[in-house]
């Protein structure tokens, strides 16, 4: 998987499915990164009430999961193909290449704004001032981003796989590094509260958050701006479908439901988190939180290994998000080969990279991308679940000979036009049409294809279906074989292994320690000195023990494998 094309065109074969661990690693490092020191700090510009981001955050990043437990994993693993391949089924090769090419300038954008975010940390060690505005203001942060997009890229090609493994020894770490940041600026937070003199209770923590960390300034947002945005954020990947693409890997559907592990750690504690180191840096600093780029708020709350967890935050999503880009120019011709297309396309990413303005003005990127690809979701639904209970043909656009689904493309760019003209007219808040949109898109497309060809029956329809459901029947009989078992199987580990990985443990237990000690004694200075030893430790001997464990699953695979082929041979 990690140097052969990774079946962008066809199914995935049954040896190839992951199970669930990959997925919940994956998640939990992709969505705990350097974009939620942005997302959180800029909750706190907004002027949004601590309330209303406490509750609005917890509903929001509930149906985000639902939505990728109930919506993506399961039209994933029933085809077990990327979003491209599916889509050129329903809608053919001319719409396929349309939104190729959308999806992946939004993806190449997305990933840009991670290693800017990245690069903010690096160019603290050059001294270079933040970069806020819209362009760099020194060279050297344009070749800081060259040398950070060049790691992330060397990631992104070698695949899933490596991706996963990546994501498995960073998320513990990371996500402990937003806690302990927490921890490290409340008490700037509470010198700064005139009512509260410590937090000895959750109302007391209420009353720092509201009046100190999220001070509700601009009446005309609420919980409800904060519900929506937490489940628009990651649409593009759920709603619209685009983790299909790694979804694909599951043994099972319900490995879906590990999302819930990055939305509630990522996308709600670390959000949390970073609002109170963002209002904790600006209250140090003795200015506006809108000031200051991520790099320096996690410097301030945790020195160099500040610097760290942002470079490795940024790291973590820009190279699946990369991976996602290539995987869309690939589908304009196959060819091409995924490989060589993700080095063009992380060549390109990390020029936009060089601008600020990618991660600064995030929030409502985002939202405009939920908006572009909210549509494409719509229609692959509808085509998937919708049409067999309404007696319509599924893929009957190519059945018919069409090289365009004309039915998808109109419902596509008018609902898009439609969407973006409720917003520029100020009907509706850009996190509040989604829902609405797709709904239309939904009942647009049903019509336009019932009135196309939908509703015509073809006998090629049947020889498909036939021929999809002999393939899950073997990929059913295969993940009930003793090999499929043995893939799974526990290995034992050896004495060094398991001492590596207790000391990995230890390592991120004295980080915590060191947190909440700074939290107790109100000293910064230590943390920031000390935290980078136990976070050394954690990486050398996780790392060992992950790789090592590595090796042994798959000399135990290999020769369970032969020992079970060699007898059936003779």
């Amino acid at each position: 998987m990690s140097t052969a094309e990774e079946f962008e065109t066809q199914p995935i074969t049954p040896d190839k499915l992951q199970g669930g661990k990959t997925f919940a690693a994956s998640y939990a490092g992709e969505h705990v990164a350097g974009t939620e020191f942005v997302i959180g700090a800029l909750f706190v510009s907004w002027g949004v009430g601590a309330i209303d981001v406490l509750l609005g955050l917890l509903l929001g990043n509930l149906l985000a999961v639902l939505t990728w437990g109930l919506v993506t994993a399961p039209i994933a693993t029933d085809t077990r193909l990327t979003l491209y391949a599916y889509l050129e089924k329903i809608a053919g090769p001319g719409t396929i290449k349309l939104y190729s090419v959308v999806n992946g300038i939004l993806f190449c954008v997305l990933a840009g704004a991670m290693i800017t975010v990245s690069a903010s940390a690096v160019r603290i060690l050059f001294g270079i001032p933040d970069q806020v505005g819209y362009f760099p203001t020194d060279l050297r942060f344009v070749l800081v981003v060259l040398g950070v997009g060049a790691v992330v890229v060397y990631m992104a090609v070698k695949g899933f796989e490596k991706l996963a493994a990546f994501a498995e020894v960073c998320a513990p770490w990371m996500i402990l590094m937003f806690l302990v940041g927490a921890f490290v600026m409340l008490p700037t937070t509470v010198a700064a509260t005139a009512s509260v003199d410590s937090i000895n209770s959750f109302s007391d923590f209420l009353t720092v958050a509201s009046e100190s960390i999220w001070k509700d300034t601009d009446g005309d947002i609420g919980i409800w701006h904060v519900v929506a945005f937490a489940w628009v954020a990651n649409l593009a990947m759920h709603g619209s479908l685009g983790d299909m693409t790694l979804l694909r890997f599951a043994k099972k559907a319900k490995y879906g439901y590990f999302s819930a592990l990055g939305m509630f750690i990522g996308h709600y504690m670390a959000w949390i988190c970073a609002g109170i180191m963002g209002a904790g840096a600006a209250i140090l600093l003795k200015t506006s939180i809108t000031a200051i780029d991520p790099g320096s708020v996690a410097y301030q709350a945790l020195g160099a290994t500040g610097i760290l967890a942002v470079i490795i935050a940024g790291w973590t999503t820009s190279n699946p998000t990369i991976y996602r880009a290539g995987l869309a120019f690939s589908s304009l011709n196959h060819a091409w080969g995924r490989t060589r297309v993700t080095i063009v396309v992380g060549i390109i990413t990390t020029i936009i990279a060089c601008s600020p303005f990618v991660f600064s003005g995030l929030l409502g990127f985002v939202g405009y991308m939920g908006l572009l690809l909210a549509p494409v979701g719509a229609i692959i639904v509808a085509e998937h679940w919708l049409f067999p209970k309404m007696g319509l043909t599924r893929y009957w656009s190519s059945y018919k000979g069409n090289t365009t689904n004309l039915a998808a493309v109109i419902t596509w760019v008018v609902s898009m036009v439609a969407g973006i003209a409720v917003e520029q007219t100020g009907l509706l808040h850009l996190f509040f049409i989604l829902i609405p949109l797709w709904i239309f898109s939904t009942v647009l497309y049903l019509g336009l294809a019932s009135a196309m060809g939908a509703k015509e029956t073809y006998p090629e329809a049947r020889v498909a279906e036939q021929a999809e459901l002999e393939r899950k029947e073997k990929e059913s009989a295969y993940l009930s074989s003793p090999v499929s078992a043995q893939n799974v199987a526990k290995n034992k580990q050896s004495s060094l292994v398991k001492f590596a990985k207790y000391l990995a443990w230890a390592a991120l237990a004295s980080c915590v320690y060191l947190g909440v000690m700074s939290y107790v004694n109100q000293d910064i200075e230590t943390i920031r000195t000390w935290l980078i030893a136990p976070t050394l430790i954690y990486f050398i001997t996780a790392t060992y023990a992950y790789l090592a464990q590595s090796k042994q699953q798959q000399e135990t695979v290999h020769s369970d494998c032969e020992a079970t082929i060699k007898p059936a041979l003779k």
